[in-house]
């Protein structure tokens, strides 16, 4: 009598993930960056198919600061011998991509949308940091899909959060040039209806031609009355 022959069990991708490069997208709604994401398989039956989740985060403690950037800064992490404690990450994205089938080693892109509104942290930071480069984290999960026991089928394995971190450093200059193209150096302001009103009330009052000139004059009044000279 034969013996049974016994299946083995799926063996899940190894994969590993590395960040080779980013770009603007040219004809998004919104300024959006394009990471070029290379993912090889290291060990492992070949992918069917990974739906894959990453985060992007900014590993804000993992650059030196310049006297203006550190400044522009306090507000969200405090005096800069207060950073070694009050330094945390920045969550800047988290996004889903559909990896195709692949044998060896394939190449995706991750679009990240560039926030400009200014109550927002991450853009907070970015806008203060105006040169060298932003440390990102990019932490991946999901799960791939792979050939089940004897070739019949597929199996699904999970992507654990540890199992692909990868670092990018990303040009600052690429960020505010993305932006810049879109909103034209103008950050973005919410004002509540009731503010704006009155803003536009007291522009109309001293006939100045735009709301940035009736906040410039309320600034140099305020800058005149607190210290006796102008600000420019």
């Amino acid at each position: 009598m034969t013996a049974p022959v016994a299946l083995s069990a799926p063996v899940a991708p190894d994969l590993a993930f590395a960040v080779t490069g980013a770009e603007e997208e040219r004809f998004a709604a919104l300024p959006t960056l394009r990471f070029r994401l290379e993912i090889a398989r290291t060990g492992g039956s070949p992918v069917g198919s990974i739906a894959l989740n990453t985060v992007v985060r900014i590993d804000v403690a993992r650059r030196r600061y310049g006297r203006e950037a550190e400044d522009a800064l306090a507000e969200l992490f405090g005096a800069p011998e207060q950073w070694a404690s009050g330094m945390r990450p920045l969550t800047w994205a988290r996004t889903t991509v559909h990896v195709p089938a692949f044998d060896d080693r394939t190449t995706v892109e991750i679009p990240v949308e560039c926030p400009y509104d200014t109550e927002l942290a991450v853009a907070k930071y970015l806008r203060a940091v105006r040169d060298g480069d932003v440390p990102l984290d990019f932490l991946f999960s999901g799960t791939v899909f792979h050939k089940a026991p004897g070739g019949h089928g597929l199996a699904a394995s999970r992507i654990s959060w540890t199992d692909g971190d990868t670092r990018y450093a990303l040009p600052a200059g690429l960020w505010h040039s993305l932006t810049d193209r879109y909103h034209a150096g103008s950050p973005w302001l919410r004002l509540s209806r009731h503010t704006y009103d009155r803003l536009d009330a007291y522009r109309a009052r001293h006939v100045l031609g735009s709301p940035d000139d009736a906040v410039r004059a309320l600034l140099d009044s305020a800058a005149l009355h607190h210290s006796g000279t102008s600000i420019s």
